[in-house]
């Protein structure tokens, strides 16, 4: 069915505005609207004209800024004063809609219209008569069924009124879900039903509110179903829970192989415009837009998440989030649910050198204190770093060190409590103070050390990077800063044997 570019008819001037604490004035929605222009929405609703003289004048203005391109819609009862307010707002705009809509549901037609349904049927068929008679050939004329959602029980009547509706001269149907209820695929069979009822030259349109959640859901499957016009609104705005949004179908639309005219690298900035302008803020975990929309804390979520970060399909994304225009990219937080790769990346993007051993040895400490903390900040890692990599805690505290001569030294140093006086002659600093260590009775296996400077701070401008051998031939690397580069390479020596020894028990 769906073999034609889906129609994009935005409803946040009208629908979402009215549901807003402070509606907008002309000036606030002439932003909006030309934010709209830009993203290239194909149809956007302006305003209800009848609905306060503020509306009408939004109404008009839109309508004579609006491009040649756009079809500018007006809302109107099936009542005539309605329709001509409507008329006149929008007459200035080169393609101009009357959207105009009555209630069907049987509920609603009792209890709230207080209307039989030939009463009904004959207003809206009257409506839709007289709004074609004031937009002429070359304006359109939409009809909408409110609570069609709520038309199982009448669906016959609905598509008979529909045809003469048609008749009549509406050129859009519009099918919305004014109150979600029940399950999408309900929905949209009611949907089916009226697209293979009504001729194919007419536009099958669908409006979802969102009280259950899935307005996005129906929106989608109503296009797969013949509903080409997608009436949707700009972060969700709309009545209760909201209306569908627009950047969901879109991209669910995207995903799916499907033609979709907007441009889509204008979502992201327009809708921190929109959560300013609206004062509803956005949700941390709403899709796509949501600042946790990228966030992953898992540690297997964040495995997969940094081994596939520099491709266009992720591993846990639905989208590179370049193409609704983020420049900001999966992030990675650290709680007591996530494990070495996200250390290793925090670690990393902070500027600090890291192995992924090192940082498979500090994940524990950062979830024992993710456990008590909740998540751990960027800062919080980097303390852990500094204590753990660069001060490895264990049984050896070096106490002082002094060089005697460039291959002479002088160490000091404690194993538990006890204390270790050795003075030795060895190949330079490093040689020496292994030999000390070795003299001493301490199995140590030195490899190799390489230097290089580092700025962490005022105190800290020489890093010595140190790769000593285990009992079992695994490598290990042990980190240490300090201003003087012989001090930085007898710590890195102590962490060493610390981390040596909280492996294995070196002494004898």
């Amino acid at each position: 069915m769906a073999e034609k570019q889906p129609f994009f008819y935005d409803i946040t001037l009208r629908d979402g505005n009215q549901s807003l604490k402070k509606p907008w004035n002309t000036a606030e929605k002439e932003i909006i609207f030309n934010h709209l222009a830009e993203l290239k929405v194909q149809g956007v609703e302006v305003g209800f004209a009848a609905a306060s003289e503020m509306d009408y004048e939004a109404c008009s203005h839109l309508a004579r800024i609006a491009p040649d391109n756009i079809v500018i819609s007006a809302l109107a009862r099936c009542v005539e004063n309605d329709i001509n307010k409507a008329a006149e707002s929008i007459k200035d705009a080169a393609k101009k809609r009357i959207h105009t809509f009555i209630a069907m549901s049987p509920f609603n037609m009792q209890y709230v219209l207080n209307k039989t349904p030939e009463q009904v049927r004959n207003q809206a068929i009257e409506a839709v008569k007289y709004a074609r008679k004031l937009m002429g050939q070359n304006g359109e004329v939409q009809f909408s069924v409110e609570h069609f959602g709520d038309c199982h029980e009448n669906i016959d009547f609905v598509i008979d009124t529909l045809k003469e509706i048609v008749n009549a001269g509406a050129n859009v149907i519009n099918l919305p879900n004014t109150v979600e209820r029940t399950r999408p695929k309900k929905f949209i069979n009611l949907v089916e039903k009226v697209y293979n009822a009504l001729p194919k030259d007419i536009i099958i349109s669908v409006h979802n509110h969102n009280d259950l959640g899935m307005a996005t859901a129906v929106t989608v499957e109503s296009y797969f179903a013949g509903a080409i016009q997608l009436e949707c609104a700009l972060n969700g705005l709309g009545e209760r829970a909201g209306n569908t949004n627009m950047y969901e179908v879109a991209v669910a639309l995207h995903n799916s192989g499907v033609n979709v005219p907007l441009n889509l690298s204008k979502i992201y900035e327009l809708a921190l415009t929109v959560s300013d302008m609206s004062g509803v803020k956005i949700y941390e975990k709403a899709p796509l837009i949501g600042p946790d929309a990228l966030a992953h804390r898992s540690g297997i979520h964040q495995d997969g998440a940094i081994k596939t970060k520099d491709m266009e399909k992720g591993a846990y994304r639905p989208i590179h989030p370049s193409l609704i225009g983020r420049k900001d990219d999966e992030k990675l937080g650290f709680t007591s649910q996530s494990g070495k790769t996200a250390i290793f990346e925090i670690i990393t993007e902070a500027g600090y050198p890291i192995t992924i051993m090192e940082a498979a040895r500090i994940a524990p400490i950062a979830k024992e204190t993710a456990e008590k903390i909740g998540e751990l900040s960027t800062r919080n890692i980097i303390d852990i770093y500094n204590n753990n990599v660069l001060n490895v805690k264990g049984p050896f505290r070096l106490a002082n060190v002094e060089k005697i001569t460039h291959d002479n030294v002088k160490l000091n140093f404690f194993y538990n409590e006890k204390e270790f006086n050795i003075e030795i002659s060895g190949n330079g600093p490093v040689d020496a103070c292994i030999k000390a260590i070795q003299k001493a009775g301490f199995k140590c296996e030195f490899l190799n050390y390489e230097q290089k400077a580092l700025n962490m701070g005022s105190d800290a401008s020489a890093m010595s990077i140190m790769y000593f051998k285990t009992p079992s031939g695994q490598t290990i690397i042990s980190r240490a800063c300090d201003e003087s580069t012989v001090q930085a390479n007898i710590k890195a020596i102590f962490n060493g044997l610390n981390i040596i020894e909280n492996l294995y028990n070196q002494k004898g």
